[in-house]
């Protein structure tokens, strides 16, 4: 695998990882152990964790090194006021969606409602991010989908802050509800349920959350034994 493939799938499963809250906002991203982790040079690891930090994902401690960034209450209403301009938006100029695409989004909101019954917290959030990002991809708009990959991670680190993991079947049944309005080609309806989703969101923001979130370093459960990247 050449240095930038080897780089890009450090980043990416650096975000898999924070979007399966597997990594948390706070923990500690060593260079020397993801080095060991990925089978590349620090210097590799570096330039995926640089990359990273442009994105908004990682931050340097002075004299402690990299650490998945923990956002202050201010951006995660930052956050939700971007989702809040960006996705009804995308609705409103939207086409009516094939009736392929409305099948896939149903399909996606029920795979939510089974992990939301029976699945672990991960998995659920997960889902629960992706619907956006399915969303976007569905619609076609791939600049606005990558933008929403991103704001989705932004989203979980977010959520494993300053919310409370008990409102996921308020969140599937607001999805079922955006889908329906698609199906029926409302989309003024449609951009009207989501932006009355994002506020919903918004709203169960709590600071008073935000210091149980913090654990111990957990890198090398977390980013798993990936596929070994060649040295460079």
């Amino acid at each position: 695998m050449s240095a930038p493939a080897a780089k890009e799938s450090i980043a990416e499963r650096v975000v898999r990882s924070i979007l399966d809250r597997k990594l948390r906002p706070g923990e500690r991203l060593g260079e020397k152990e993801m080095a060991d982790v990925f089978g590349v040079s620090r210097t590799l690891v570096r330039e995926a964790l640089m990359q990273l930090q442009a994105r908004g994902f990682v931050e340097v401690r002075p004299r402690l090194g990299w650490y998945v960034v923990e956002p202050s209450f201010e951006e995660a209403q930052e956050t939700y006021a971007a989702r809040r301009i960006i996705e009804p938006g995308m609705l409103r100029d939207a086409g009516v969606p094939l009736q392929t695409v409305i099948r896939s989004l149903r399909r996606h909101v029920a795979q939510e409602r089974e992990a939301i019954a029976g699945a672990g917290a991960g998995t659920r959030s997960v889902l629960l991010a992706e619907f956006h990002v399915c969303l976007a991809e569905a619609l076609g708009n791939r600049f606005i989908s990558r933008m929403m990959e991103e704001l989705s991670a932004r989203t979980t680190l977010v959520s494993a802050l300053y919310q409370s993991q008990t409102e996921a079947l308020h969140s599937n049944e607001d999805h079922a509800a955006i889908v329906d309005a698609l199906a029926a080609g409302d989309m003024v309806l449609a951009e009207q349920l989501m932006r009355a989703h994002i506020d919903g969101l918004a709203a169960r923001l709590d600071e008073t959350l935000a210091g149980s979130a913090r654990t111990q370093d957990r890198l090398m459960a977390a980013l798993g034994p990936p596929p070994q990247l060649r040295r460079a």
